[in-house]
């Protein structure tokens, strides 16, 4: 379903599911990050939803994202302070990780040092505190060798707006990128 107007990166509270005929492959780019076989091929099949809260805290905003996969996939969960500070984290499928996410403008040395994948295509929707479009976050594996940065935000595909994710995963010289689309649920019950 398209994401209503008033579900904005600003306020992503609901429920989302990943839209696998929008989205790209995700298989290698789990395999690059070291996520066993049995793994990618159980996440491969299941379907994924995101139950998403996103809140003001003392002036910073905080995204917690729990992910479920059908068929008895155990989820994860994301808990990511926008403050632009390292954070540990770890779970079962993707290791042990430090992460950092902040708000994104679409002008200026942070959206110019990004790979052009991720530039594009994105509606101009200017509802951070500051008027970003944009989140972004970097994760870190230091024992698998790989970096992924997410730049999130809302495109539109034949007239439909959809949550979206662009992902470029980099580990030595190999280097991914995926588009990772969501569909809406509805809110969170």
């Amino acid at each position: 379903m398209a994401a209503p107007a008033e579900y904005t990166i600003a306020n992503l509270n609901g429920q989302w599911v990943l839209n696998k005929a929008l989205s790209d492959e995700t298989e290698p780019v789990l395999s690059l990050q070291g996520v066993g076989w049995l793994m990618r091929k159980a996440i491969g099949l299941a379907t994924i939803t995101l139950s998403i809260s996103e809140k003001v805290e003392n002036g910073v905003t905080v995204i917690d994202i729990e992910s479920t996969g059908t068929g008895g996939i155990q989820g994860t969960a994301e808990h990511r302070v926008l403050d632009w500070i390292e954070h540990a984290h770890e779970d079962h499928v993707f290791g042990s990780l430090t992460s950092q996410t902040k708000w994104l403008d679409n002008k200026g040395a942070d959206w110019d040092a990004l790979d052009s994948f991720q530039k594009e295509g994105w509606l101009d929707e200017r509802v951070g505190p500051n008027g970003e479009p944009h989140v972004v976050t970097t994760a870190v594996n230091k024992s698998n060798g790989w970096t992924a940065t997410q730049v999130w935000g809302f495109t539109e595909l034949n007239g439909v707006r959809y949550y979206t994710r662009k992902v470029v995963i980099t580990k030595g010289s190999e280097v991914l990128k995926i588009r990772i689309f969501y569909d809406f649920v509805g809110p969170k019950a």
